[in-house]
C-alpha cells in the first residue's frame, strides 16, 4: 500500500509539473496514471 501511495504522489507531482509547463498530453497521461493507482489502492483496501 505504501508503494502505491508513493507512486500516486509521484504521478500527482508529475501532473502538476506538466500542467505548469503546458504539456497537455503528458498531463493527461499523468492523470490517467493517478487514476490507475487510485483504483489499485481502493482494491487493496476493499480486500
Amino acid at each position: 500500500m505504501n508503494q502505491l501511495s508513493n507512486q500516486y504522489e509521484i504521478a500527482k507531482q508529475n501532473a502538476n509539473d506538466f500542467m505548469k509547463d503546458g504539456q497537455i498530453s503528458a498531463y493527461l497521461n499523468a492523470l490517467s496514471e493517478m487514476n490507475k493507482y487510485k483504483r489499485l489502492m481502493n482494491a487493496v483496501v476493499a480486500n
